[in-house]
């Protein structure tokens, strides 16, 4: 029996978000259907939607909910389980099939497909491989982030770049996924944690998550400031300046500037007897980018892209919940707007001109 759902669904042609009431089919073998009780406000989604598109698509993917239905072959969910809904898939090492993005039908008889799924909408059906089966007992709204903004850029820090006590970085963009890397910097013991970016009260709001010194990239010179705050007293460079860098700098936020940043502002290496820093992308980039390569052949340096942060969510998770728990991870103060369905276009034009601190959440009823 299909289940009612109302989905905010972006029409080909160019324009607003429209919610619409459909009807969402009976789930396949490996599909589970969700009632949502919160999803977030991806930056990223924003790329979605000022692309061209031959049809109609459904956005969001990172919520929270409760399984309603589940397929015949579906086995660590059940009917009742409370559920993270993620892009990244459960369990990629282990899974003996590629997962399938969901397709809706419309009212008019056309297709809107997802990204894998979609969570603006207060009932949603996706693949088993994009749910994760969590305590029943967890804040049921808050952490609605965990799937994308917190395992974007804390599985940065820890699965892609493997930060270690002592290691200094820097973070480029503290919206909700660049403060998600200063916590895991944090719980790393990382020194200095160097916040980056425009916005003033975004810096002084990265702080209360850990980061030690805060840099205005509008009022200074980034690379300079990173420099200046990791000289190191010893060792020089192959042209005999002094070692000065991050040991790893996150661009969280993939603009042409930032990504040509983050390559200088990493530490210089010294003829195999000191490796260079490692710069990371983890935001998604909209344009081309050139990096100085004889930067990073001369000072050894690295250049790598972080999808998803390297994520595994049945294994990462359930620490974020605990971090969470523990009061590692406030998502309490990093969730910093609250909207309804209706209110999603508010929403996304709220976060398009720069006015979430944190990160944003739809809450439905």
């Amino acid at each position: 029996m299909p289940t009612p759902a109302r989905v905010a669904v972006l029409p080909p042609e160019p324009g607003p978000l429209q919610i619409m009431d459909l009807q969402l089919p009976d789930p396949g073998p490996h599909q589970v259907v969700i009632k949502q009780f919160a999803s977030g406000v991806c930056h990223s989604q924003l790329h979605q939607m000022h692309r061209k598109r031959p049809a109609a698509v459904v956005l969001g993917h990172e919520s929270t909910g409760v399984v309603l239905k589940t397929g015949k072959q579906v086995e660590h969910v059940v009917e009742g389980d409370t559920v993270l809904v993620t892009w990244v898939p459960r369990d990629s090492a282990h899974a003996n099939r590629l997962a399938v993005p969901a397709v809706i039908e419309l009212p008019d008889g056309s297709k809107a497909s997802s990204n894998n799924v979609f969570t603006w909408a207060d009932h949603t059906i996706a693949d088993e491989q994009y749910v994760v089966k969590v305590a029943s007992d967890i804040d049921t709204q808050v952490t609605a982030i965990i799937g994308c903004a917190v395992m974007t850029g804390a599985g940065a820090v820890e699965n892609t770049a493997g930060v270690s006590k002592g290691d200094s970085v820097a973070i480029f963009g503290v919206g909700g996924v660049g403060l998600s890397a200063v916590v895991a910097a944090k719980t790393r013991q990382a020194y200095p944690i160097i916040a980056v970016d425009l916005d003033t009260e975004k810096l002084r709001f990265a702080q209360q998550f850990g980061a030690t010194h805060v840099i205005n990239a509008a009022e200074t010179d980034a690379v300079a400031a990173i420099k200046s705050l990791t000289q190191r007293q010893n060792g020089h460079t192959i042209t005999g300046e002094p070692v000065s860098g991050a040991d790893f700098v996150f661009d969280c936020i993939g603009v042409k500037s930032t990504m040509e940043q983050i390559v200088p502002a990493a530490r210089s290496g010294f003829f195999g007897s000191q490796d260079g820093g490692t710069a990371v992308l983890v935001g998604v980039p909209t344009t081309t980018v050139e990096l100085n390569a004889g930067d990073i052949l001369m000072n050894e340096k690295k250049f790598i892209g972080s999808i998803g942060g390297s994520c595994s969510p049945d294994r990462d998770f359930p620490k974020y919940l605990d971090w969470y728990d523990q009061g590692l991870l406030n998502l309490d103060v990093m969730v910093t707007e609250r909207y309804s369905l209706d209110e999603i276009n508010t929403a996304t034009d709220a976060l398009e001109q720069g006015r979430i601190s944190g990160r944003a959440i739809l809450v439905f009823d």
